[in-house]
């Protein structure tokens, strides 16, 4: 769930470039089986998500190992560091313990939050047509947290709070990544490698020592190996999500991300047994609708 701060050189196949995008939202749609199934033999997320950017950031820090020096002189990297993991880790844990289609929708609610971040953090004015983006979300958030039995709306548990906080997550990511345009897209990458290994890991640890999170599980080649191929293919959509963004307009490539919430809510009510009630469609068809509005602002 990584927003690309790579650039690539422009004049490719554009169909090539388009079905990069939709791999990467095939890789993070469906994220949430393979995650769901280290679980099951014993691996907390927060660890997952230590494996699958420890890979990246093994990947990245050998191919350009003059970043390293980058982001140790840039603290406001540190920043972007810390926002990126906080974003993979919320993502990861409350997609693998939650209703995967509830957790996805809050995560999308990011161009809410972009909103307000840009405006206080980058001194952006509020436009009229950001105002009724805000008003949808904020309609759609509260359609998919209404109980199917009535009352107030309300978060289901751990899951829906923290599908909220990845998605603040992310659009703290996105304004960072305007901030520091100018700084070399290896070491932004680099940054945001670190941080989906360091966050996480620290994170873990410290839950680990309340009891709130289980610890490391016993080696095993099972979870090992699929670890670690995700976490090469994490890579791989990576690489596509840098490609197609460097040769996809920015509108339309946010859109093609989008396809995403697709993935996983068709993997998720088809394999994972879940189910919608009609507001719930009706709040996500609202909080898509506000990523659309966003993506074609953009």
């Amino acid at each position: 769930m990584t927003t690309s701060p790579v650039g690539a050189t422009r004049g490719m196949t554009p169909g090539l470039a388009h079905l990069a995008l939709v791999f990467n939202a095939l890789v993070w749609g469906l994220s949430w089986w393979p995650l769901r199934a280290l679980h099951e033999q014993g691996m907390h997320p927060v660890w997952a998500t230590v494996v699958f950017f420890a890979v990246g950031l093994l990947v990245m820090g050998s191919a350009r190992p003059g970043a390293w020096r980058g982001v140790a002189q840039r603290p406001a990297l540190w920043a972007l560091a810390l926002a990126a993991g906080a974003t993979n880790a919320a993502f990861n844990w409350g997609v693998t313990t939650g209703e995967v289609v509830r957790v996805v929708l809050l995560f999308y609610l990011m161009p809410l939050w972009a909103v307000i971040l840009a405006w206080v953090m980058l001194g952006e004015r509020l436009s009229p047509a950001a105002g009724v983006r805000v008003v949808l979300a904020l309609v759609g958030a509260v359609l998919v947290l209404l109980p199917e039995s009535g009352g107030w709306p309300q978060f289901q548990g751990l899951a829906d709070w923290l599908g909220l906080l990845g998605g603040m997550g992310f659009a703290l990511t996105t304004v960072l990544l305007r901030g520091q345009a100018a700084v070399p897209a290896s070491d932004r990458a680099l940054a945001m490698f670190l941080g989906g290994l360091l966050l996480p890991g620290v994170l873990g640890w410290a839950l680990w020592q309340q009891g709130w999170v289980s610890p490391w599980p016993a080696w095993s080649w099972d979870w090992a190996l699929l670890a670690m191929a995700m976490g090469a293919l994490f890579v791989l959509s990576n690489l596509a999500l840098q490609y197609g963004t460097a040769r996809v307009p920015v509108h339309l490539a946010a859109v093609l991300m989008l396809t995403e919430v697709g993935f996983a809510a068709a993997s998720a009510l088809w394999w994972g047994g879940e189910a919608l009630s009609p507001t719930e469609w009706l709040g996500g068809g609202l909080i898509m609708l506000t990523a659309v509005l966003a993506a074609r602002e953009g």
